[in-house]
């Protein structure tokens, strides 16, 4: 019992200094960009030498998987959060809701959001583990879009794999504008986050079809 005790401890000091570094290192990418990021620069910072960091990650590229996990992770846990406040009474009132919310954490977080949505590492490809809150993300929101359809807001022939993809460069559209031109600005305000009602107006008209009764 003992024994196991202190396994579980070493564990959790070893889990608290894991996330210990991808603190410092998203600090660091805030600062630098994500192409900026260094393992020299997070053990500078943490006032230790790079080789300790190996002790953790077995290079930088890790590091970013780790951190691209913990990205998608968080905005995967804030989109299940706000799903569960929806009263499902108006369903477009609840799209912008989720939309609402997914852009306002893209755009608040730009440490994450560039490795996360954009490819601005040559080489670095995440792995299955580490996409795996992208694709649950994913899954919900086509689960999402079905609703819609069945709710008769879409054609009930709607390509839904398409409504997905429109969607999701319309959303990306208004993340990667903000954070290009006016990454300071409040979300309230800012120049591209504002428009966000009215590009998914524009969008749901696009693939809206004749209102129909839901299926009973």
């Amino acid at each position: 019992m003992a024994g196991a005790t202190s396994l579980d401890r070493r564990q959790r000091r070893r889990q608290e200094s894991i996330e210990q570094v991808l603190d410092v290192a998203v600090a660091v990418m805030a600062d630098h960009g994500v192409a900026g990021l260094t393992l020299g620069e997070v053990a500078r910072r943490m006032g230790i030498r790079p080789p300790s960091l190996y002790v953790y990650f077995d290079g930088k590229h890790a590091l970013y998987d780790a951190l691209f996990e913990r990205g998608w992770r968080a905005l995967l846990d804030t989109m299940v959060a706000a799903e569960a406040d929806l009263d499902g009474e108006d369903l477009v009132a609840d799209l912008l809701a989720l939309e609402t919310v997914f852009v306002r954490w893209a755009v608040e977080h730009p440490a994450y959001a560039p490795l996360m949505f954009w490819r601005p590492v040559p080489g670095f490809t995440p792995s299955e583990s580490a996409y795996a809150p992208a694709v649950d993300l994913e899954r919900r929101s086509r689960a999402f879009l079905a609703r819609l359809r069945d709710a008769g807001l879409f054609p009930p022939d709607v390509d839904l794999d398409l409504v997905y993809r429109t969607q999701t460069a319309v959303i990306s559209g208004v993340v990667t504008q903000q954070l290009a031109n006016a990454p300071g600005e409040p979300f309230e305000t800012g120049a591209f986050t504002s428009t966000l009602p009215d590009v998914v107006a524009m969008w749901l008209a696009h693939h809206a079809g004749p209102r129909t009764d839901p299926p009973r």
